[in-house]
């Protein structure tokens, strides 16, 4: 019988300068380091469709669309996340322990697009965490397999609230960023019938 070999704690300072220096991104929790998979063509697709979107409607207010490329932690269980789509409606406030202000921490907003290997992760765990968020009030979730986004709206009472759109002629109303959000945009050039990754 083997002896179990220990697994490697890292602090989210030792996270974030190896991360300085990786070409691939990677998650932070309870000091462990996970490699984050690649993206379909589909997801892609759906995530820049979003982001167009989501500038047109929001420019010239005061709130701002960010990609993937902008890492967020929750403060209160120190999960530091790249999530598909972000939006700030409030000046950007960084993890002071990121010494290089890469890892935002008062998202108003954030949208993950689901795939087979991340749903359940996203659904679960990973909206466990974003719901820790004191900025947060929506969190929104892109189906790449149909025309169907949820999203999940924080109420004053600290309840979250479910409300879906379903099908190509209908909108998601995102009442934090006073828009509506068309799912023909979101999903435009999208073929579905395929597998998602």
């Amino acid at each position: 019988m083997g002896i179990a070999k220990a697994k490697t704690k890292y602090t989210v300072a030792q996270y974030y300068d190896l991360e300085e220096n990786e070409v691939y991104k990677s998650e932070f929790f309870d000091g462990e380091i996970f490699a984050m998979a690649g993206g379909s063509p589909e997801h892609s697709l759906i995530v820049a469709n979003l982001l167009r979107e989501l500038g047109v409607r929001l420019k010239g207010k005061v709130c701002t669309p960010y990609d993937s490329n902008l890492r967020v932690k929750v403060p209160n269980t120190g999960l530091v996340t790249y999530p598909d789509a972000s939006v700030f409606c409030k000046k950007l406030e960084f993890d002071p322990k990121d010494k290089r202000q890469q890892t935002a921490i008062n998202p108003t907003i954030v949208f993950e697009v689901l795939s087979k290997s991340t749903e359940s992760y996203d659904r679960g765990k990973k909206a466990e965490n974003y719901r820790q968020l004191e900025s947060l009030k929506a969190y929104v979730l892109v189906s790449q397999s149909s025309p169907h986004i949820e999203i999940y709206e924080r109420h004053g009472d600290g309840f979250w609230f479910l409300t879906e759109a379903k099908g190509l002629d209908q909108e998601l109303s995102i009442k934090s960023l006073g828009l509506q959000l068309p799912l023909a945009e979101v999903y435009d050039r999208m073929k579905f019938g395929k597998k998602d990754s």
